[in-house]
């Protein structure tokens, strides 16, 4: 390639924390770039391993890169970006997989040769070979990141509209199907991942931890118990019920709704 980078996965702050085909996940080990008034916030961050990671990806010229949108930082190399929309009939698909998602409504796809990184993020970065979800595996929303461009982005209806509604959630989730990696952004990192295959069971989670399923499991909201008595009785209520063969991806426990990092010094 026609260019040298310094300074940026050689640095000393940097580890690779991950890599799986043209993706690796880097992580910034110390927060330098901070004031006098945030350096103990970001003291303590660090201490709890809360710490700035990104995405890179490598271009070969053969594999794109599909990504969520507004998530690139910087690329370098001959990179080109496209809307990844191929036909009329295509962009009306992704605008009805926007409309009734909570998903963007067009996914920018970089090819060419050189590399990407993307924006930094406090979130912990998962890559998932969708190979071993029998390749095609449905996400909860929010968590998409990026792909191998060959990847097709679909949609799972849920197995009920009442489960939707009772659920207070959408319709549809993000269906990712074919062969390559996907990039995850999730509350927990990989340490903490649980993975439970069913086979022929059912699997029943109060609350919205899990993260990833194999497209076949059935996928409704029901009550916790088979009256509005029993479920009042049990403290439950709703719960999310996955039923069939397959696996699904939950995190331990649900994240904090945001972490602030002060940008600017308070006034007194």
């Amino acid at each position: 390639m026609a260019f040298t980078i310094y300074n940026f996965l050689n640095n000393d702050d940097v580890t690779i924390l991950a890599q799986a085909g043209q993706f690796q996940i880097i992580q910034w080990d110390r927060d330098l770039s901070v004031m006098p008034w945030t350096a103990e916030q970001a003291y303590f961050a660090a201490k709890m391993d809360v710490r700035r990671r990104q995405l890179v990806a490598s271009l070969d010229g053969a594999h794109g890169v599909t990504l969520q949108a507004g998530a690139m930082q910087w690329t370098v190399g001959n990179v080109k970006a496209t809307t990844g929309v191929t036909s009329a009939g295509d962009l009306v698909g992704k605008v009805i997989r926007g409309a009734v998602s909570q998903d963007s409504i067009i996914k920018p796809e970089y090819a060419g040769t050189g590399m990407l990184v993307c924006e930094p993020t406090w979130q912990h970065l998962l890559l998932v070979d969708l190979a071993k979800w029998g390749g095609s595996v449905v996400l909860n929303d929010g968590l998409f990141l990026a792909c191998d461009s060959a990847i097709k982005h679909d949609l799972q209806r849920r197995s009920n509209f009442s489960s939707a509604v009772a659920g207070n959630e959408g319709l549809f989730n993000l269906k990712l199907e074919g062969q390559g990696i996907a990039v995850l952004e999730s509350p927990c990192p990989e340490s903490e991942v649980v993975y439970i295959d069913l086979h022929g069971e059912e699997l029943k989670i109060d609350g919205n931890y899990a993260l990833a399923w194999t497209s076949g499991l059935e996928f409704t909201v029901e009550r916790s118990g088979k009256s509005l008595i029993g479920s009042a009785v049990s403290g439950e209520g709703l719960v999310n019920v996955y039923r069939g063969t397959g696996r699904v991806m939950m995190a331990p426990m649900q994240a904090a709704t945001s972490y602030n990092v002060l940008a600017s010094k308070p006034t007194s």
